[in-house]
C-alpha cells in the first residue's frame, strides 16, 4: 500500500482479453438511473478565492525559501545528491542534508511546464492539466473496501476491478490517480503488473503508477508505452502516465520516491510531488507554518525533477490538514484543511504550476460527516483552483477505505459541480422575453413552448437525491441516500462494458506481464 499516508454484482474474475464494441461517451444501458453527460473536463470560470494577501503569501514564500536555504532538505539517494551537487546546492560529505539557495529553486521551476496534455489510451479522454481545466480521479491506495453487504476487508482483485469499472463507467471521473483499493491478495512482487493490466484493459482513461521501487516504475513505464502504442522515443516526449512522490514530512524525501522522480523525469512522464504535511503532528500546528513546510518541501521535489530532465512535467500537490489534537487521528474537510487548499493554489499559481488537491473525508461510514466533509474538500479544491482533485470519489476513513455506496454519492456531487461550473446560457431564447410575454401576469409556465422545449434538461437531475414528496417516499419504505447508493453501484456494474482495446497491444501487454512474473518481478523481503 502507498499514497497518500498515499456485495458485487459482477461475477467476473477476470478482465475481458479482447475489445467489445463500446458505447460512446453518456450512452448507457440504464440512462434513467444514471443520467450523465458525456466526458468534458470542467473549467475553473470564477476566478479562485485568495485566503491570504499578495504580501502574506510573500511571507509564506520566503519562509520556505528561508528552510531550503537555511534548514536543508535530506536527500536520501546518493545519486540524487550528486545531481543536486552539480546544479549548484549545497550537500556536504557522508550527509544526506541539502541546502538549496533560492535563486536555483526559482530557475530550475522555471523550466517546468505550466500547461501540458496527458495522453489516455482513449484519445476522447486526454487531459489538459494546468490553465482552467478541472479532472477529478477515484479514491486511490485505501488497504480495505466496503460496501453494506459485505462490510470493510481487506481490499482484494475483484474489488479493486468494480471500483476500476465504476470509474471507467461514469464520465465524471477522468482518470484513476493510483490503486482503488489495494488487492492485497496479490503478493506485492507482481502486484503491480497485475493492477496495471487491469487498468489498461478495464479502462481506457490516464491513470497512475506508484514509484516503490525502481523496477515497479520501469516497469510501469513500459506497460504504459505498450498501452498507447508509441515507439520509446515518442513515449519520452509523450506524457502519458502519473506518479505521485509523497515527502516523508518534515524534510526528508526517501529513496523510493526520489527514484521515482528520477525515472519519471527521465521518461517524460509526470509527477506530482505532494507533501502529506499534517498540522500539530509531521508539520507545525499552525497552518501557516505547515504551508511553509509544505512548500518547501514541494518545491525542493520539484526543483530537483527539473535538474534529471528540463522542462519535465510535474504539479504542485497540497495535502495540508491537520489533526485531531485528542487522538492524533488525520482530520479532513476541516476549515483549515479548505483554508490550506485555498493557500495551495495560491501557491501554485505563483510558481506558474498545475495544482493538485483533494477531496477527502474522516468518515467511518456514508453519514452526513462524510457528506460534509467530503463537499467541504471539495470546495476547498475548487476555489483553490484545483486541476487534479484526487480521492473525489469513494475516499472514507481518512483514506483507510474505499467505499462502494460512498463512490456513487460522491459521482453525485462531481456531478452537481460540474454543473455550477458550466456557464450560465443568457442568449436570447434563454432570456425567455417570448414566454414572459405569453404567461403575463398570475399564469405558469409548465404548459409554454418555451418550457417544453427544454424541461427534459433544463435542471441537473441527481442519482442520489429523493426529490419526491413525503408521502410517495414513505410509501417506497422511507429509503434514505445509503440505500439508493448501495443499488446504483450495483446497477453500474451491471451495466458496465470493457473499452476496446487492440488484439496486438492486448498480446503484447500479456507476454510482458507474463515474462516479469517469471523473473520474479520487483523484489521484496518476504
Amino acid at each position: 500500500m502507498t499514497g497518500e499516508f498515499e456485495q458485487s454484482s459482477s461475477s467476473e474474475t477476470a478482465p475481458a482479453r479482447r475489445g467489445r464494441r463500446r458505447r460512446g461517451d453518456g450512452e448507457r444501458a440504464t440512462p434513467n438511473l444514471f443520467p450523465q453527460k458525456p466526458f468534458r473536463q470542467p473549467r475553473h470560470i470564477y476566478k479562485p478565492i485568495e485566503a491570504v494577501s499578495a504580501d502574506e503569501l510573500e511571507a509564506i514564500h520566503d519562509a520556505s525559501m528561508r528552510v531550503l536555504e537555511e534548514i536543508g532538505i535530506d536527500f536520501l539517494h546518493e545519486e540524487a545528491r550528486q545531481l543536486l551537487k552539480s546544479a549548484g546546492a549545497e550537500v556536504k560529505p557522508g550527509d544526506d542534508r541539502v541546502r538549496m539557495d533560492r535563486t536555483m529553486v526559482a530557475e530550475l521551476i522555471a523550466k517546468a511546464p505550466s500547461e501540458f496534455t496527458i495522453r489516455a489510451r482513449n484519445r476522447a479522454h486526454d487531459l489538459e492539466i494546468g490553465g482552467d481545466a478541472i479532472s477529478f480521479s477515484s479514491v486511490a491506495s485505501a488497504p480495505n473496501a466496503v460496501d453494506r453487504d459485505q462490510g470493510r476487508r481487506p481490499g482484494n482483485q475483484q474489488d479493486y476491478r468494480n471500483f476500476l469499472k465504476l470509474a471507467q463507467f461514469f464520465n465524471i471521473i477522468h482518470c484513476v490517480m493510483g490503486y482503488p483499493v489495494e488487492p492485497v491478495d496479490i503478493h506485492a512482487s507482481i502486484r503491480h503488473l497485475d493492477c496495471i493490466a487491469d487498468m489498461i484493459r478495464l479502462t481506457d482513461k490516464v491513470f497512475h503508477i506508484y514509484s516503490l521501487g525502481q523496477e515497479r516504475n520501469l516497469d510501469g513505464l513500459e506497460l504504459t508505452r505498450i498501452a498507447n502504442g508509441l515507439t520509446p522515443e515518442e513515449f519520452a516526449n509523450t506524457p502519458c502516465v502519473t506518479t505521485v512522490i509523497n515527502t516523508s514530512s518534515p524534510l526528508r524525501l526517501d529513496t523510493p520516491m526520489l527514484q521515482g522522480l528520477i525515472e519519471m523525469a527521465k521518461a517524460g512522464q509526470v509527477s506530482i510531488v505532494t507533501p502529506f504535511t499534517l498540522a500539530g503532528a509531521m508539520a507545525p500546528v499552525t497552518i501557516a507554518g505547515a504551508l511553509t513546510l509544505q512548500n518547501a518541501e514541494a518545491l525542493a521535489g520539484l526543483a530537483f525533477a527539473q535538474i534529471v530532465r528540463p522542462g519535465a512535467p510535474v504539479i504542485y500537490g497540497g495535502f495540508t490538514s491537520n489533526v485531531d489534537m485528542k487522538s492524533g487521528a488525520p482530520a479532513f474537510g476541516t476549515p483549515e484543511y479548505m483554508k490550506a487548499a485555498i493557500v495551495g493554489g495560491q501557491l501554485a499559481r505563483r510558481y506558474r504550476l498545475p495544482y493538485r488537491s483533494s477531496g477527502v473525508c474522516a468518515a467511518n461510514t456514508v453519514d452526513y460527516q462524510a457528506a460534509l466533509e467530503t463537499t467541504l474538500s471539495e470546495w476547498g479544491a475548487i476555489t483553490g483552483g484545483g486541476n487534479i482533485i484526487k480521492h473525489a470519489a469513494g475516499w472514507l476513513e481518512g483514506g483507510l477505505s474505499a467505499g462502494f455506496e460512498k463512490f456513487i454519492t460522491d459521482i453525485d456531487l462531481l456531478q452537481k459541480i460540474a454543473e455550477y461550473l458550466t456557464p450560465l446560457d443568457v442568449s436570447e431564447e434563454a432570456l425567455a422575453l417570448d414566454a414572459i410575454r405569453d404567461v403575463g401576469p398570475a399564469g405558469h409556465f409548465f404548459g409554454t413552448e418555451h418550457t417544453q422545449a427544454r424541461y427534459k434538461d433544463a435542471f441537473y437531475p441527481p442519482i442520489v437525491s429523493d426529490w419526491r414528496n413525503y408521502e410517495t417516499w414513505a410509501e417506497a419504505g422511507s429509503p434514505i441516500a445509503y440505500d439508493k447508493a448501495n443499488m446504483l453501484y450495483k446497477k453500474a456494474l451491471e451495466a458496465y462494458e470493457a473499452p476496446q482495446l487492440d488484439p496486438a497491444i492486448d498480446e503484447e501487454i500479456a507476454a510482458f506481464v507474463d515474462r516479469r512474473k517469471a523473473e520474479g518481478g520487483a523484489p521484496t523481503d518476504f
